[in-house]
């Protein structure tokens, strides 16, 4: 299974008036691809905490003590604000409890949907090639300083430029034709249903919407042999249309609809050509790309074309850039450790002094910033923030000295007015202010375990400096820049995202779309806002969906219909979701694994099968006391899983009766040699066999017996019980016997009585 998220002890702590506390320690999980991870807890137990340290939208007075989050192979605790502005909501989105608070009240829901896409995509294309270029030309820098010929260096990165955004510029052609594509086919189904069912809501403008798009798809890699096909059946469809609506008989339309889903659905299975290579030859080859030629063929020359011209001699030099700057970057490590060394003494004593902390300091952030590799890709978080982190300490803790004076003054003179108060019998209804506003030794540690870090980071990545591999640095280093070209040259326009925020509106299950595209939140009910906020979330199609608490601010009838819909959007996108919440039966229903927290630690990460059936503790226990068992457990958990079974054409009546008599069995499974499950045999019924001297056993066996599968829950066996014999017979896909569910077994499970008290109620019942 993929992994998408990676937390690894995780440690976070808050500086607070009385001291530093920690919210969370030492917390691990893991989120697969298509995974919904609930992470249930009582309140104060971490949980928010958690899912605000992976977003990093922590508080300010937060402390990362520890620990790694690991998405897409960078450490989100080691990169900077530039990398997370591309990552919190493109990638990883997050929908908040109250969905009042996450919408502006005078804007109108439709701009407020388009304007995020709008936006991000303005700062998104900027951003991007801001910094291609600036790599570049740090490349081609570090190129000449690396050994080679300036002027070769010069030539490889302005070429690369070149061909990179042609490439660029000839994908994007492509994405816009296929994008449309695959639109045109989701509102060709959509239209073909409504109009089966004669429910067609809108059809000149879902017809005429279709005819937009199809016009948009016309490209020689995506519908190249079909094109006049396609043309011919837009341009029909176009003209029957105003007849078609006008007498509210649509057959014309479908015809044509249909010949538009066909051609469409051919063109979407068609490979994807390999515009990296294409770039290269479109731009110096002279040549015009030959589109006639099947995509393998293509592809082929493509590469072989680029890799033989440019791409082997770019790498190289690439390679050789990268070498010397991480060797230059570990000598400067070097001498890091060593600066900072030399003058954390000044640090380390309790007496501090302004001017000699600030001169250790300057030395320790210019020796620091001197050993960051420049052409890293995966900026290194804690050497990038270290200049910004040991300022602020030492500002809170010269600043706090004056603070704490002012602070102890104003307690003693509350204080005094509070006694003399107290001294004439009467009680002040007020509280005496602190004598200390700021904790002096907690900023002095934090600077000394920032120290102790970055020193332990450095000697870490020193220590790994010989096994790094440089090939698979340039390969994600050109990564790097084909998703920064890619980047430059994407744009959103307002028609693209008004049609994309009408859909997602759709897809949340907001009726009449362009109508409530108009309207402002105070005109939604609260389950029709939330469903406006996951909307906002999804629009830029991510990887992860965070989920804090979005439920608790909604009535029981609407949390039902919020938590389908997230279910289905789960299923549809193939969404990797970390659930939040209090109720653990909202983690069972939605929850693939379920992660217990308590005071801030993980205490229990498993299925909900494995919750129930096996607590870790007592706590978790106490957790899953008044969670509805039947309908999580399953078979599989509470079955015996090596039964005793009669064999048939190998037992005979003796072996089948002793098999009874020693385990006290009035039944027996049959099975084969291959233990395929053939259905029971009853102990009066061995016993006639016995007595006319017959020696097989296949004449007694009861086919026509009730088994299920493993996964078949305790609710969904109860109603066998009055089939059962004695234990129900559990089989797996392939009708092997996996076990026996006793009778017992699932009444202990819908009762939560335990097994005495089941068999007292049974031999009550005997004896009336």
């Amino acid at each position: 299974m993929e992994k998408k998220l990676s937390v690894n002890n995780l440690v976070v702590s808050f500086r607070t008036p009385a001291g530093k506390v920690q919210a969370v320690r030492d917390i691990s999980f893991d989120l697969n691809k298509g995974e919904t991870l609930a992470i249930v807890g009582e309140s104060g137990s971490g949980k928010s905490v958690t899912s605000k340290a992976i977003l990093g939208i922590l508080a300010g007075n937060s402390i990362i003590e520890g620990g790694s989050i690991i998405y897409d192979g960078m450490d989100l605790l080691k990169i900077g604000e530039d990398d997370f502005y591309r990552i919190r909501g493109d990638k990883i989105a997050m929908i908040f409890q109250d969905p009042l608070s996450s919408l502006n009240p005078i804007m109108r829901v439709g701009k407020q949907l388009t304007e995020a896409m709008l936006l991000k995509g303005k700062a998104h294309q900027k951003a991007s090639r801001n910094s291609f270029n600036q790599t570049l030309a740090l490349l081609e820098k570090t190129m000449a300083a690396a050994g080679t010929d300036s002027t070769k260096a010069h030539t490889l990165c302005q070429n690369f430029d070149k061909f990179e955004f042609k490439h660029i510029e000839i994908e994007q052609t492509y994405n816009t034709a296929h994008e449309a594509a695959i639109e045109v086919l989701d509102d060709i189904t959509d239209a073909l249903f409504h109009i089966e069912k004669k429910a067609l809501d809108d059809p000149k403008y879902t017809l005429k919407e279709i005819v937009r798009l199809s016009k948009l798809t016309p490209n020689d890699f995506v519908v190249s042999n079909d094109k006049s096909k396609l043309e011919a059946a837009v341009k029909t469809l176009e003209s029957v249309i105003p007849s078609d609506c006008k007498s509210k008989n649509f057959t014309a339309s479908k015809a044509q609809l249909e010949i538009l889903q066909g051609i469409m659905t051919e063109a979407l299975k068609k490979e994807k050509p390999d515009f990296f290579s294409m770039g290269y030859y479109a731009q110096f080859s002279g040549k015009s790309v030959p589109v006639s030629m099947p995509i393998d063929e293509l592809n082929k020359m493509m590469r072989t074309y680029l890799e033989e011209s440019f791409l082997n001699e770019f790498c190289e030099e690439a390679s050789k850039a990268l070498s010397f700057s991480a060797k230059e970057s570990a000598r400067k490590k070097k001498e890091a450790i060593d600066v900072i060394s030399a003058n954390r003494s000044i640090f380390d004593s309790d007496s501090w002094d302004v001017k000699s902390c600030k001169e250790a300091a300057e030395k320790m952030i210019q020796a620091v910033e001197a050993s960051i590799d420049p052409i890293e890709i995966h900026k290194d978080g804690l050497a990038w923030t270290f200049a910004g982190s040991i300022r602020a300490s030492q500002e809170h803790y010269f600043g706090g000295i004056d603070k704490n004076k002012a602070a102890a003054k104003k307690h003693a003179k509350q204080q005094k007015k509070y006694d003399n108060l107290t001294a004439k019998g009467k009680q002040p209804t007020w509280k005496v202010t602190p004598s200390t506003a700021v904790d002096l030794e907690l900023e002095q540690d934090n600077v000394r375990e920032l120290l102790n870090r970055l020193t332990e980071h450095y000697k870490e990545d020193l220590a790994e400096q010989n096994e790094v591999d440089f090939a698979k640095k340039t390969k994600e280093l050109i990564e790097f820049f084909r998703e920064n070209a890619s980047g430059a040259v994407s744009r959103v326009t307002k028609e693209m995202a008004k049609y994309k925020a009408l859909k997602l509106l759709e897809e949340v299950g907001i009726s009449e779309p362009r109508k409530r595209y108009r309207q402002y939140p105070f005109e939604f009910s609260g389950g029709m806002r939330q469903r406006i906020v996951i909307a906002i979330a999804l629009a830029a199609d991510p990887d992860i969906l965070i989920c804090d608490e979005p439920t608790t601010a909604l009535d029981v009838t609407i949390q039902a219909q919020i938590m389908e819909l997230i279910n289905h959007l789960k299923e549809k996108r193939n969404l990797s979701i970390i659930f939040i919440t209090h109720d653990l039966d909202e983690a069972i229903k939605l929850g693939d694994r379920i992660a217990i927290m308590k005071d801030g630690e993980v205490v229990q990460v498993g299925t909900p099968e494995e919750i129930l059936t096996d607590p870790a503790n007592h706590y978790v226990s106490r957790f899953t006391e008044n969670v509805d068992r039947g309908r999580i457990v399953t078979a599989s958990s509470i079955m015996i899983t090596q039964p005793v079974v009669a064999r048939i054409r190998k037992d005979g009546p003796e072996t089948v009766l002793r098999k009874m008599k020693e385990k006290n069995l009035y039944v027996l499974p049959v099975v084969d040699g291959n233990r395929q499950f053939l259905g029971e045999v009853r102990l009066k019924d061995v016993l006639a066999l016995r007595k006319a001297g017959n020696h097989d056993l296949s004449s007694i066996v009861m086919k026509e017996v009730p088994s299920v599968l493993e996964n078949t829950t305790v609710e969904d066996m109860l109603p066998l019980l009055p089939e059962i014999r004695q234990a129900l017979p559990v089989v797996n896909e392939a009708n092997q016997l996996a076990g026996l569910v006793s009778t017992s077994s699932i009444i202990i499970e819908m009762t939560g009585k335990d097994k005495e008290e089941i068999d007292q109620i049974v031999q009550n019942a005997i004896e009336l």
